[in-house]
């Protein structure tokens, strides 16, 4: 069977990545892809940790010179980097929702008092 693409990349990683969505500088360091490092720019680091989500398993296979029998072994390594990704998104926004209402109390205790 052939799993590749037309760029060498095999279809299975041309997937969002949540490791590299939420963890873009670090997850780029690790994957020693260097890209990422682009979202220390103010203002555009919010349109480019996107693209490091949608782009950041190609950049790491092709960074990282996988062949394609390190295909399962590429796979959970990012797996890994998604549970992170995917956790810390959450509790970011349960934190979130949890500050809104703390702040909004305080502010309507405050108004009343």
């Amino acid at each position: 069977m052939n799993y590749q693409t037309q760029a060498g990349i095999p279809v299975e990683i041309k997937k969002w990545n949540w490791g590299a969505f939420i963890f873009n500088i670090w997850w780029g360091v690790g994957n020693k892809t260097y890209l990422p490092l682009l979202c220390l720019i103010p203002y555009f680091n919010f349109i480019w940790m996107f693209v490091c989500g949608f782009k950041g398993n190609e950049w790491a296979w092709k960074s990282n010179n996988y062949q394609h029998e390190d295909l399962q072994k590429f796979l959970t390594i990012q797996k890994t980097w998604n549970r992170g990704g995917i956790a810390k998104f959450i509790f970011s926004l349960v934190m979130g929702v949890f500050g809104v209402i703390l702040y909004t109390a305080l502010f309507s205790m405050l108004l009343y008092w």
